[in-house]
């Protein structure tokens, strides 16, 4: 595991999983609402001052819900769209949330650890180079995704088991920025 911070600049893109890492995930089941969407403790703090490093922030995250009808996609994107303004009330910029909203396994399964909401990003932002990104998760599935892109990985202990090797283990967002010295 890593200890030194990686020289992070303006041309360097940040991925992060959601459930587990910006909010408290619902193991029982899905986050569907805003009242039920609840920020982590350190949350806003280490965001802001990670986000002041990275050219680019991009929320990416595995919403199966959808598919199995506990949501809409539009309930999701009202969710989003509450997620994005606490964030910019707090001085955090997100440029851009991507949700693999199909079920495990589906014909064209966007889901995390495939490749598939990264490479939307960069036909977004073309600028991204997966080498200079960092993508912070809280499942083995977040971890694996950025690996196989090539990029640093970041992991938020929680009660899931993690087989992959992140290059990083805190505890929450607030933990990684003070270990970074942001």
């Amino acid at each position: 595991m890593a200890t030194a911070a990686p020289n992070i600049d303006e041309s360097w893109t940040l991925f992060i999983d959601r459930d587990g890492v910006i909010n408290k995930r619902n193991f029982d089941g899905y986050i569907t609402s805003a009242d039920k969407f609840e920020f982590l403790p350190g949350v806003f703090e280490g965001m802001k001052r990670l986000s002041g490093q990275f050219g680019r922030v991009i929320i990416v995250t595995n919403q199966q819900g959808v598919a199995k009808g506990l949501m809409t996609e539009r309930n999701l994107e009202d969710l989003h769209g509450y997620m994005v303004d606490k964030f910019n009330e707090k001085g955090v910029k997100i440029d851009a949330v991507y949700s693999a909203v199909n079920m495990r396994g589906a014909r064209n399964d966007r889901r995390k650890p495939r490749p598939n909401m990264a490479l939307e990003a960069r036909q977004q932002f073309p600028e991204i180079d997966f080498k200079k990104s960092v993508m912070i998760g809280d499942t083995d599935g977040d971890i694996r995704f950025g690996m196989n892109l090539g990029m640093k990985t970041v992991l938020i202990r929680s009660a899931e088991k993690v087989e992959g090797q992140p290059d990083y283990i805190v505890n929450d967002l607030e933990e990684l920025a003070n270990a970074w010295n942001l």
